[in-house]
C-alpha cells in the first residue's frame, strides 16, 4: 500500500516536465534553471524508454539522478486504475462533445503516445474504449511497435494535459507535489482551450502571467555551481514560483468587477519581483537575463459543474491550488523558455 503523507506536511515541489517523456537535447539550460525554483525535476517515462533521457542528455540527467534530483515516474505504476478512470472520463466527454471533430481529415504527421500513458496498465478495458473512440474519430491509428499508439498531435496533447492535472491531484500518493511545467506553447494553448470550455466553471476565468525574465543561461554552468547558488538563494526563488502559482488562484476567484484592478496590481508586483531575481542572477553569474518563467491556469468553484465540467473536475483538473479553506481549485501549468533558443 502506498504511504500517503498527512495533508499538512510540506511535500517536495517537483517540476513535472511534460508533455514528452524526456526533455529535448540541448535543453540543459532549462532544466538547470528549474532546479533553482523547485526541489527537483520529474518525468513520466514508459519502461521501454527508461534509458532515453540519459542518451538525450548524457551530461545533466545522470548528474541529477546521482544527486536525487531527477524523479522518474513509471506510467505502468502511477497511471493506475483510479487515474485511468478519471483520464478516460474526461477524454471521452471531450470527444463526444465534438470539440476535436475538425481534426478528423487532418493528414499531418501523427505522434506516438505509449499505451501506459493512455492507461492500459491501470484499466485495460477502459483504455481500450478510449482508444477505439479516438480511432473512430480518426485521431489514432493502429500501433506499429506494440508499445505506442500513433495519435494526432492535438489529441495527444489533450490526453497529456489532462493526465498532468490528474497526476498533480494525486501528488500525495507519490510523496511529492507535482508542478506541471512545459516548454511547449502549444501545450499551454491546449490547456487554455480546455479551461475555456463553455461547460467548465472556469470558462472566462483563465488567467496567465506573461513570461518574465528571472534567470540567466546556465547551459555551461556545472551542476554543482547551480546547486550552490540554489543553496544561497533557494528560498526566495522557490517563494517566487509559489507566488506565481498563487497568482492564478488569487486573481481567478475575485469577482469580475474587481479583476480589472486586481490583475494588473498583482501582475506588476510579480514582475517587480522577477526583475529583482533577474538582477540578482545577472550579478552572480555575470550574464544577461535569458531564462523566462510564466504560468497559465484557472481557479473556480465546482458547484454546479456538469457534463465535461464534472468529468474534468473528477479528473483532478481543479485540484486545490492553495489552502483547502479557500473553497476553490484550479488547473495550471508553468511555461518556461530561454531567450534566443526555440521552445
Amino acid at each position: 500500500m502506498t504511504h500517503q503523507p498527512a495533508p499538512d506536511i510540506q511535500l517536495p515541489e517537483i517540476a513535472y516536465y511534460y508533455p514528452n517523456a524526456t526533455w529535448r537535447m540541448g535543453s540543459s539550460a532549462f532544466i538547470k534553471n528549474l532546479l533553482l525554483y523547485f526541489d527537483g525535476v520529474g518525468i513520466l517515462v514508459p519502461e521501454y524508454l527508461q534509458d532515453k533521457q540519459f542518451t538525450e542528455d548524457p551530461e545533466v540527467a545522470p548528474a541529477l539522478k546521482e544527486r536525487g534530483l531527477l524523479h522518474v515516474f513509471l506510467p505502468e505504476r502511477v497511471v493506475d486504475k483510479g487515474v485511468t478512470e478519471k483520464l478516460v472520463a474526461s477524454s471521452v466527454d471531450i470527444l463526444l462533445s465534438g470539440a476535436l471533430d475538425h481534426l478528423a481529415n487532418d493528414a499531418g504527421e501523427f505522434h506516438s503516445l505509449s499505451y501506459s500513458r493512455l492507461g492500459f496498465f491501470g484499466d485495460e478495458g477502459l483504455a481500450q474504449m478510449l482508444l477505439e473512440e479516438l480511432e473512430k474519430k480518426g485521431l489514432a491509428r493502429r500501433s506499429l511497435d506494440g508499445h505506442s499508439i500513433p495519435m494526432h498531435p492535438l489529441a495527444r496533447s489533450m490526453v497529456l494535459v489532462l493526465l498532468a492535472q490528474i497526476l498533480r491531484s494525486n501528488s500525495h500518493t507519490l510523496g511529492v507535489e507535482l508542478c506541471p511545467t512545459t516548454d511547449r506553447p502549444e501545450v499551454l494553448q491546449a490547456l487554455g482551450d480546455l479551461l475555456n470550455s463553455a461547460d467548465l466553471p472556469s470558462a472566462g476565468k483563465v488567467v496567465s502571467l506573461d513570461l518574465n525574465h528571472v534567470g540567466v543561461d546556465l547551459s555551461d554552468v556545472p551542476i554543482d555551481q547551480v546547486l550552490e547558488f540554489r543553496q544561497r538563494h533557494g528560498p526566495e526563488l522557490q517563494s517566487y514560483a509559489r507566488d506565481v502559482r498563487a497568482f492564478v488562484r488569487l486573481v481567478g476567484v475575485v469577482p469580475e468587477s474587481e479583476r480589472r484592478s486586481a490583475y494588473p496590481d498583482r501582475e506588476a508586483e510579480l514582475k517587480h519581483r522577477a526583475f529583482e531575481l533577474a538582477r540578482e542572477s545577472q550579478s552572480y553569474w555575470r550574464q544577461p537575463a535569458a531564462f523566462l518563467l510564466g504560468i497559465l491556469g484557472a481557479a473556480a468553484t465546482l458547484a454546479g459543474a456538469s457534463g465535461f465540467g464534472a468529468a474534468f473536475a473528477a479528473g483532478g483538473a481543479f485540484a486545490n491550488l492553495g489552502s483547502p479553506k479557500q473553497g476553490a481549485g484550479g488547473a495550471y501549468s508553468y511555461i518556461f523558455k530561454a531567450r534566443g533558443l526555440q521552445s
